[in-house]
């Protein structure tokens, strides 16, 4: 794999398909698997001893998801390829600063989720966002962060591009939270972390993002119902006036 960073040059990763576990099953019950956070680890320190495919093992791992998530975020299949390069590239820049007591994971999805919220706000630099959205939730009573979105949106593959739209139409703090709770399903704990906020403000994030998307979702719907209903009595009026003639 190449990354493509900013500055126009190529930095090479190999990256090569799962090892086959040499252990026999009479051997696999006397020892447990690695968990996926020993695994990064395991990987991450072989990368810092100099080991160019351990790197592009993490990358393996974890681009596809990390696409993923930047895609939700932004418009274009291109923004989110080149956003996800240019995470890869500053996790490769700065691993020697990374901070094994956390998830290499949460790691790498703070760092593709600030890429997407900065990418975005430079895409609609006029764009307002009250005190009180930055601040949190005041004296508010804060809704179980499990509950998914009022609608079904998020699950249905048909609306696919309708959601995609309405999320971009938020603010990109409430976008995040969203796309990381409803589509990513991580919890509001380790969104905090991702995006640097405190357990309490995310939630407060999520429970105002769900009622700005369904307020967005709402309004679109109308807007096509009377769209609909305008283009069938032009339909109505047509014929009856074909009919009198």
């Amino acid at each position: 794999m190449q990354v493509l960073g900013k500055d126009g040059r190529y930095t090479r990763f190999k990256v090569h398909a799962p090892a086959m576990s040499s252990t026999s099953p009479s051997d696999s019950g006397a020892q447990s698997e690695p968990t996926p956070r020993q695994v990064d680890h395991a990987l991450i320190r072989r990368a810092l001893e100099g080991e160019e495919d351990a790197f592009g093992d993490l990358v393996r791992r974890y681009e596809k998801r990390a696409r993923h998530v930047a895609r939700k975020m932004v418009p274009t299949d291109e923004d989110a390829q080149d956003l996800t390069q240019e995470a890869f590239l500053r996790v490769f820049k700065n691993l020697e600063r990374f901070d094994f007591q956390h998830d290499f994971s949460t790691w790498l999805f703070r760092i593709v989720t600030n890429l997407c919220i900065d990418h975005l706000r430079k895409r609609r630099p006029t764009q307002s966002t009250s005190t009180e959205d930055e601040d949190g939730p005041g004296q508010i009573d804060l809704p179980d962060p499990s509950q998914a979105l009022p609608s079904d949106a998020l699950e249905s593959r048909e609306t696919g591009d309708e959601v995609r739209s309405c999320l971009e139409a938020l603010a990109p703090h409430f976008q995040s939270v969203l796309v990381l709770r409803e589509l990513e399903g991580l919890p509001c704990t380790e969104i905090a972390e991702i995006v640097g906020a405190t357990h309490v403000t995310v939630r407060w994030r999520l429970h105002r993002g769900r009622k700005l998307f369904q307020e967005e979702w709402e309004r679109r719907t109308r807007l096509a119902q009377a769209r609909l209903r305008s283009a069938e009595g032009s339909d109505w009026d047509s014929g009856a006036g074909g009919e009198e003639a």
